[in-house]
C-alpha cells in the first residue's frame, strides 16, 4: 500500500509543503540554513531526499526538538546562530519570532549605548561600511516632489 503524502506539515509555526524534501523544507523555517538542516538530517538518520509529508507526527516532533536543542544532539556551537548571547552568555539557536525579536533588541541596545553601529542605525545610514552615495538608499524616495498647485475658486 502506497503511503499518502500530507499536503502541509507544520514545524515550529511554519507551514511547509509536504512534497518538499526534508533538507529543503527545513530551510523554509527562518533561522535555519543549509548546513544546519543538513546536520539535523544527519543526526536524525534519515534520507535528505525523503518528502517531509511522509514523516509521522512523532518524527516531526523529534526534528523540532533537534532544532530547539541542537547542543543536546551534538551539533557544534559554531553552527548556532546566536553564540554567547548578550544577556545570558549561552550559545543559542533561535528561530522565527525569537530571532526577529533578539535582532530588534540588539539594535535598540546599540542605539541606547550610542555605539557607532547604533548611531548609524538611528540615522538610517549604512552600518557595515558601505558608501553613502547610492546603494544604501533602496526603498527610499529619491529626487524632488513637485508641489500640487491648488486651483482658484
Amino acid at each position: 500500500m502506497a503511503e499518502q503524502i500530507r499536503q502541509m506539515v507544520r514545524i515550529l509555526n511554519s507551514d511547509i509543503a509536504g512534497a518538499e524534501p526534508i533538507e529543503a523544507a527545513l530551510r523554509n523555517i527562518k533561522g535555519i540554513g543549509f548546513s544546519f538542516s543538513s546536520a539535523a538530517c544527519n543526526i536524525f538518520g534519515c534520507d535528505k531526499r525523503k518528502k517531509i509529508g511522509l514523516f509521522t507526527d512523532e518524527e516531526i516532533k523529534k526534528f523540532e526538538d533537534i532544532i530547539k536543542n541542537p547542543t543536546k544532539y551534538g551539533i557544534p556551537t559554531w553552527m548556532l546562530n546566536r553564540r554567547k548571547d548578550y544577556d545570558t552568555g549561552k550559545d543559542l539557536h533561535l528561530t522565527q519570532v525569537e530571532l526577529k525579536l533578539s535582532r530588534e533588541f540588539d539594535i535598540k541596545n546599540m542605539k541606547k549605548i550610542r555605539c557607532y553601529k547604533g548611531i548609524r542605525h538611528s540615522y538610517g545610514l549604512p552600518v557595515r561600511g558601505q558608501k553613502t552615495k547610492a546603494h544604501f538608499r533602496t526603498g527610499r524616495t529619491l529626487g524632488v516632489k513637485k508641489k500640487v498647485k491648488v486651483g482658484k475658486t
